[in-house]
């Protein structure tokens, strides 16, 4: 069943050094590669997105149109924008961003609980052999 990808899906950081359209980019292929969206869903309308992102909708439409060109969204007028068939590739670099990223993320979080950096490795093998 196709679904409709939420506009809270998608976080921007406008301080990072990073087009915001490029993030836009980035963020739908994850969302496509980790398989939270498949083919046949639906994307937000370029102006809820841009209501709910507080961005210019030109910002998000460049974002989609890049997409769409590459074969990873496709545009029904009148209907909306969806996820096409074709799955982006991954980008060694993209990936490896985005792996750092998440233990940047991952490691704030473990601080602010007061974990120390050497407790992370025994507390990732703790959790490996429970689940």
């Amino acid at each position: 069943m196709n679904r409709s990808i939420s506009e809270n899906t998608f976080v921007l950081d406008k301080t990072n050094g990073v087009p915001i359209y490029r993030q836009l980019i980035q963020q739908i292929k994850y969302i496509i590669l980790s398989g939270q969206a498949q083919p046949g869903d639906r994307l937000p309308t370029i102006r809820s997105l841009s209501v709910a992102l507080k961005i210019n909708p030109n910002t998000i439409a460049k974002a989609y149109n890049e997409l769409e060109i590459c074969g990873i969204l496709a545009t029904q007028v009148g209907s909306g924008t969806y996820i096409a068939d074709k799955k982006p590739q991954a980008d060694d670099s993209e990936r490896l961003e985005k792996v750092h990223d998440t233990i940047k993320l991952f490691m704030q979080e473990l601080r602010n609980l007061g974990v120390k950096k050497e407790e992370v490795c025994a507390l990732i093998a703790n959790y490996e052999e429970v689940v």
